[in-house]
């Protein structure tokens, strides 16, 4: 055996199902063991930072760790992007870099980046491999850091002529799950009288209470108190959006009409959220201003939008359930807002619905996207402003159903993650949601979705431009300028990969085009032409104008 057999062996041990990338010359001796193993299936794509992407969406659905593998130099640095996105949005991900010989090499400098150094302040954990012997130990502490709160990524180094050591000892370490302890009862208690002293308590859901056990155990929280709750966008489903307690989703840091709920809030209870994710209020330190109960796996950490009054720390379904045993109902409470409110965004964010308008507007394209698709199925984004129509029109049932970035909110994530989704979830159907920008910064990988026989849809949102900054643009008052581009034929772009191509030319065609595809094999790319022109009257000025009284 030799340390690219024994570092195989240990990521078997660990559970690994699939490795995703390019490997170069130096990574060939674990190719090699690669080929050999049994369990262990490689993942070609044809760039490094798709196949970040799609191990970083592996994690996040199956709370293991996903495994990337690239050569060195500009095949790791081409991990970048995908390591902040698994670091910041608390996805487990190990990437696998080759290097140069570190005992004895004849290229020089050639090729070689300090990749460790690079990914130190990208990662929670960065190594080289020295010794063929520390792979197994090595392997396991990556991956015990990856997976534990928060999580997030991990990087290994394995040097050319370290991987092919021989005689190497088999001393693989067995994997051991662990368990986060409650908080102490003294500290529930606090949190109880906390909130039975508030008169309208509201509960905020983020996406680090997307883990297992939480999302029963907030409903069952829900349920008891009659609390009230919304979500960040990263928070979306852990809850059923359905229930008719939820006051939908904070797409917006501000102004939206979920903050009229916020702003009314004397305390927040806010489950699973730190500031890494786009903040859904800010808290202002004043009298009288709203409290904040942080409830998480780690302590809050204080800023000047951030600094809870009291903190409730470990394991958060626990925590919970105990909060919801020992809380009474209050006669004092007062919901009544909240419950008029959450009818009245329902009524609000429907406005367009049934707008036939072509192209098509995005309020309208959620919508048929929802009414197309069943709750298990799932759509995943790339990032551009439609992610906001998404986050406020889409409504979850059930948890990860809706993948979206509100952390590094990086462009071209959509389709990697969508192919992850399918492999990851083969029986929920799943969309693919891209605008023409982030679309274009990963298309190759249509050619890996193709080889891997994947049955996807890939809705492209054209507006042959970079939407989100022109709208940012136009809110800020200049002038339209430097964000306008051109585009291939999508259709014919597809057809090239030996996908199928539409190009729907009503909203009822969208919608007839969107059900075929869904319900057939193969991947399908639909070219779908969107208005945005509504985008700055609405988010920008009427919303900044609305009335919170209802």
């Amino acid at each position: 055996m030799n340390a690219s057999d024994l570092f195989i062996k240990a990521l078997e041990n660990e559970g690994v199902e699939y490795i995703f990338g390019i490997p170069g010359e130096e990574n060939l001796d674990l190719l090699e063991a690669l080929r050999k193993s049994d369990k262990i299936k490689l993942i070609l794509t044809r760039h490094e930072q798709g196949a970040g992407f799609m191990a970083a969406t592996y994690g996040r659905l199956t709370g293991k760790v996903g495994v990337c593998i690239s050569t060195l130099g500009p095949g790791a640095t081409n991990f970048a992007t995908a390591a902040a996105y698994a670091q910041l949005g608390g996805m487990p991900m190990l990437m696998i870099t080759g290097q140069k010989p570190i005992k004895k090499s004849k290229q020089g400098r050639f090729q070689i980046v300090d990749i460790v150094g690079m990914m130190k302040p990208m990662t929670k954990y960065a190594k080289q491999v020295v010794n063929g012997n520390n792979v197994p130990s090595m392997i396991r502490e990556a991956f015990k850091i990856a997976t534990t709160e928060r999580p997030g990524a991990v990087h290994i180094e394995f040097p050319e002529d370290i991987s092919a050591e021989e005689d190497v000892e088999d001393n693989i370490y067995p994997v051991h799950s662990y368990k986060y302890p409650k908080a102490d009862k003294s500290s529930v208690a606090e949190a109880v009288k906390m909130i039975e002293k508030a008169k309208r308590p509201l509960l905020c859901v983020g996406g680090g209470a997307n883990r297992t056990r939480i999302g029963s155990a907030l409903a069952d929280f829900v349920n008891e108190t009659g609390i009230p709750f919304f979500s960040t966008q990263m928070g979306k489903g852990v809850i059923d959006e359905n229930h008719k307690l939820c006051l939908s989703t904070a797409a917006l840091s501000k102004d939206d009409f979920i903050h009229c709920a916020i702003e009314r809030a004397d305390l927040i209870i806010n489950v699973g959220h730190d500031v890494i994710e786009k903040p859904p209020f800010f808290m202002e330190n004043e009298e009288g201003a709203t409290k904040v109960l942080h409830v998480n796996f780690f302590p809050s950490e204080v800023d000047d939008t951030y600094f809870p009054q009291l903190d409730i720390l470990g394991d958060i379904a626990g925590n919970i359930e105990s909060m919801t045993n020992a809380i009474s109902k209050q006669e004092h409470w007062d919901f009544d807002y909240y419950i008029r409110l959450a009818e009245e965004i329902r009524t609000r964010l429907a406005k367009y619905f049934g707008d036939t308008r072509f192209p098509i507007l995005p309020q309208k394209a959620v919508r048929t996207i929802r009414q197309t698709l069943d709750d298990k199925d799932i759509v995943t984004l790339d990032n551009g402003v439609y992610k906001i129509w998404f986050a406020r029109n889409y409504r979850c049932a059930q948890p990860n159903t809706l993948l979206l970035d509100n952390a590094l909110a990086t462009m071209g994530a959509g389709l990697p993650s969508g192919m992850a989704a399918k492999m990851v979830k083969p029986d929920s159907k799943v969309v693919a949601v891209c605008g023409d920008g982030g679309f274009m910064m990963n298309d190759q990988e249509m050619e890996t979705a193709v080889r891997l026989g994947l049955d996807l849809t890939v809705v492209i949102l054209n507006d042959n431009a970079y939407g989100m900054i022109k709208w940012k643009q136009s809110g800020m008052g200049f002038d339209n300028f430097g964000l306008d581009l051109g585009n291939p034929d999508f259709v014919k772009f597809a057809e090239s990969f030996g996908a199928n191509g539409y190009r729907p030319t009503s909203c009822e065609d969208f919608e007839e085009t969107l059900e075929k595809c869904v319900n057939s094999k193969g991947v399908h790319l639909i070219d779908l032409a969107v208005d945005y022109s509504l985008n700055h009257t609405i988010l920008n000025e009427l919303l900044a104008k609305k009335a919170c009284m209802i």
